[in-house]
């Protein structure tokens, strides 16, 4: 079983990957006007800090899990997890990825925008829906996992088919 350390270390070489398509979708080119009178050529869409939870999952689940993204429920410890930070109001975009089968680059991903997320899931839980189904895994964390198809267009901002 690979340690919390040893993981981080493995998903963070994707990291600059990461940060240039996050670039690309929240930087963007002013109006000419801007450029001419106010010497803009790049804006940022947004001027206030964004959060963003990154998770990137080896490529051997993308044709099992490809359609899914998982937020952590619950630890063995009882350590908060993503869950009750994302209802707190924390983090405002989650990237979640699959590695090619080299582990040397992103082959999908998709933005979950968790403004839009905590919206549509207040709902599902209002209606009486429970829109995720429940997974743990053998060391014992719990995550709710949700299928991209069957959610709002509105909370999966982009997603990506393979790129390699």
């Amino acid at each position: 079983m690979t340690t919390w350390e040893e993981n981080k270390r493995w998903s963070d070489r994707f990291l600059p990957e990461i940060k240039r398509i996050l670039g690309e979708r929240f930087i963007g080119e002013p109006p000419c006007e801007e450029d001419a009178e106010h010497n803009t050529d790049l804006i940022v869409l947004k001027l206030e800090p964004l959060r963003f939870g990154c998770r990137v999952r080896r490529n051997q689940y993308v044709d099992r899990y490809g359609d899914e993204f998982t937020i952590r429920a619950g630890l063995p410890s009882g350590a908060k997890t993503e869950i009750t930070k994302i209802i707190e109001g924390w983090g405002d975009y989650l990237f979640y990825a699959f590695c090619d089968s080299a582990e040397r680059m992103l082959a999908r991903w998709t933005i979950i925008d968790f403004k839009a997320f905590r919206v549509w899931h207040s709902r599902q839980l209002y209606k009486g829906n429970h829109p995720w189904t429940e997974r743990v895994n053998a060391d014992g964390t719990s995550f709710m996992v949700f299928k991209c198809s069957e959610i709002p267009e509105a909370v999966t901002a982009t997603w990506s088919k393979d790129a390699s």
